[in-house]
């Protein structure tokens, strides 16, 4: 039966904590490899390894632990005993049909009581390999690397390591509540946060009545893949229309944007109360929008108590693009929708708007009413993977 040996990093300068966040990074690979043939997830001397039943399902394991934050890198292993010759011989069986004209030993010696040091290992196992293939020994830019790792009792070999997402398993670091639009921001916004080790929430604002479904839809559409990343996933849908309408008719057209985030700040909340979040998260970056200068948001994050987290505050567009394209999400970002952002927002909006004045503009409107009736017709939808 083949392995997959799975490497963490950040996690190993836990100290103390490193057990919990390890099994808790073991939870989500079996969570997310549930519909797999893969039957044990264990843990192994600063390792995690995976059992493979059925090696066909490799190329699903792989695409799968893409998804899983708080791995530094992984791949799929023969397993050896420990002797030099069963090491050399699972190495040749590893490299069976590969074509290369250089190659390299990586031997890491996790048991410190094997008689070998790690350097020893390596030597003796590509001398073997050298006499068996032909190949030449190339140590700075090999063609194929093997890596060797011997632990207490078993040794493993692989020929093909994959960059995992690193970062902290989902689950550690608590729950959150991200803001989540159709647009580009806020999803990765809220993948980042996962990537943090927290749980997220989604909360969306519809501009309903007097727009259509379609920026629902690509919050629902963003919920799902997001999903694949934390297993379960929950969207919250919060008709805001009728809220936008009655702050315009009793607020001065410059200060209507900081007004609707505001609102929409103690309606998340109010819910991050009711579902355990512990802070607020947006997809606001620095002086992208009129709205997210200092000034307006700290007019706006005076409305609430809660911690409000802006993972993508110094990134700029182009960046958050990027990693908007990597996770797959910027595709669905770039439909065409009608977002609530879009109704009813001035042509000049304040871009230097202090929290008192904001405080002043908005004494016309029954706050507590307008955010009872938001959560009274709020719509929940619940996400698994896989």
């Amino acid at each position: 039966m083949q392995r997959v040996i799975v490497h963490y990093h950040e996690i190993a300068l836990k100290q103390r904590n490193r057990p919990m966040f390890v099994r808790q990074l073991m939870r989500n690979i079996e969570g997310v490899l549930r519909d797999t043939a893969c039957s044990l997830v264990r843990s192994a001397e600063g390792r995690v390894v995976i059992h493979v039943p059925d090696p066909e399902e490799w190329p699903v394991i792989r695409e799968r632990l893409g998804w899983v934050f708080g791995i530094a890198n992984f791949a799929f292993a023969w397993k050896s005993e420990r002797q030099i010759e069963s090491l050399a011989a699972t190495a040749l069986k590893a490299l069976a049909g590969r074509q290369a004209g250089s190659f390299a030993v990586r031997a890491k010696r996790a048991d410190k009581s094997y008689p070998l040091t790690s350097p020893e290992i390596a030597r003796q196992v590509g001398k073997i390999l050298k006499d068996e293939l032909g190949w030449k020994v190339d140590l700075e830019h090999p063609d194929v690397e093997v890596h060797i790792e011997v632990l207490a009792r078993e040794a493993f070999v692989s020929v093909e390591r994959l960059r995992g997402l690193g970062g902290l398993p989902v689950g550690v670091s608590g729950t959150v509540l991200t803001l989540l639009s159709g647009g580009i921001d806020s999803p990765v916004a809220a993948w980042r946060m996962m990537g943090r080790g927290c749980r997220v929430e989604f909360l969306h604002f519809s501009g309903a009545p007097y727009q259509d479904r379609r920026s629902l839809e690509k919050a629902q559409e963003l919920a799902r893949l997001l999903t694949r990343y934390q297993l379960h996933s929950r969207l919250h849908c919060v008709v805001f229309g009728e809220i936008q309408r009655q702050i315009v008719a009793a607020v001065a057209r410059p200060y209507r944007v900081v007004l609707y985030r505001r609102m929409m700040l103690r309606i998340a909340q109010e819910l991050a109360t009711r579902v355990g979040a512990q802070a607020l998260v947006t997809g606001e970056s620095l002086g992208q929008v009129a709205s997210q200068t200092l000034e307006n948001l700290a007019a706006i994050e005076d409305a609430v108590d809660s911690m409000v987290l802006r993972p993508l505050i110094a990134m700029d567009k182009n960046e958050i693009r990027a990693q908007a394209e990597r996770i797959g999400t910027y595709e669905i970002s770039i439909q065409p929708d009608q977002d609530c952002c879009q109704l009813f927002v001035p042509p000049l909006p304040a871009t230097r708007m202090s929290a008192a004045e904001a405080r002043r503009a908005e004494e016309p409107l029954n706050i507590p009413a307008l955010v009872a009736e938001a959560l009274a017709g709020i719509e929940t939808f619940e996400y698994s993977f896989p």
